[in-house]
């Protein structure tokens, strides 16, 4: 029996359940967010490779050595160049289970991406009815509402910042280019895409500990990644206030304010709210600011990362490796 499949399911076990619970409630990411976010990626798509991988290797196994043999001796198959008969029952089951489940993920991530971009379009022509534009920030929009209201709406060169006024109202004037700053963080280094991916690995697997796990997680590192390039324009006690300030509108008064879920980036890109909980590691975080990661450190994890994509890719396309 190939053992290539096997490996592949225990990956794809380990991937699912104790790796991603293990990260999660690991206290370095706060201090290497950037190399956390890499992390959660090659875990994301290495457990969704070995988990179809795994299945299309056990179906593949009669007609190919490897994943590209393989599918070669499947297209014969269907093109009846091949007898049927080289594939068992089991086999067929196998293949048809990695088929379908890589539709349903495919998808589900163009599902989302329409859901998003269509919240996206009605949320504008919302704004187009009740904000006007800042008469001193350029592409940012100003919302007519008591509660502190700021995220950002990705649209590519339409990319805006939304304020409330009464958000306006209470900052000072450092607090608020620290806001700003935080936003366009967000836009700049396009956090959206990312919430975009689990968020639609959340909607197809949400029985799969990875990916509710995994949400959560991105959404707090993103958070903690544009505060860190707003630490680079205000000050960190300034940012502090402005971060509280902000987080206290995660109530009523920010649902009536913002159509879309989330107060930030999640308020754009469909994800959760930034609960009570990342809200406080994020203050936390800021309150009691701990050193970085040594860059060994760093490399390390990264490497492992890249391995981790590594290791399914080869099992599936080296030559002989299906078969034992």
């Amino acid at each position: 029996m190939f053992w290539a499949s096997y490996f592949l399911a225990a990956l794809a076990v380990i991937l699912a359940w104790p790796v991603p619970v293990l990260l999660s409630r690991a206290k370095w990411p706060a201090r290497s967010p950037f190399t956390a976010m890499v992390l959660w990626q090659s875990i994301a798509l290495a457990g969704g490779l070995s988990m179809i991988g795994a299945m299309l290797t056990w179906g593949l196994e009669p007609i190919g050595d490897n994943l590209a043999q393989g599918l070669s001796g499947l297209w014969n198959i269907l093109l009846q160049r091949q007898s049927v008969e080289a594939l068992g029952l089991v086999h067929v089951f196998a293949i048809s289970a990695a088929v379908l489940l890589t539709v349903h993920l495919v998808f589900t991530l163009l599902l989302t991406y329409y859901r998003i971009v269509s919240g996206r379009r009605r949320h504008r022509d919302m704004l187009n009815l009740l904000s006007s534009p800042s008469l001193n920030t350029p592409a940012t929009l100003v919302i007519p509402h008591p509660s502190p209201v700021a995220y950002c709406l990705p649209g590519g060169a339409h990319s805006v910042t939304v304020l409330s006024d009464g958000l306006m109202d209470i900052l000072s004037e450092k607090e608020l280019s620290g806001v700003l700053t935080h936003e366009r963080a967000h836009l700049s280094q396009h956090h959206h895409l990312l919430l975009w991916a689990f968020a639609a690995w959340r909607a197809a697997l949400p029985w799969l500990p990875t990916s509710q796990l995994a949400q959560r997680s991105v959404n707090e590192l993103i958070e903690m990644l544009a505060d860190d390039v707003a630490l680079k324009k205000v000050d960190r006690p300034t940012l502090i206030r402005a971060v509280a300030i902000v987080g206290s509108a995660s109530g009523a008064g920010a649902d009536s304010a913002a159509a879309l879920p989330g107060s930030s980036v999640p308020a754009v890109a469909g994800g959760g709210r930034e609960d009570e909980t990342g809200m406080a590691a994020r203050l936390s975080r800021l309150l009691t600011p701990q050193p970085p990661l040594q860059r060994w450190a760093s490399i390390l994890i990264q490497a492992a990362a890249v391995l981790l994509l590594a290791v399914p890719t080869v099992l599936l396309f080296a030559p002989g490796l299906i078969h034992a």
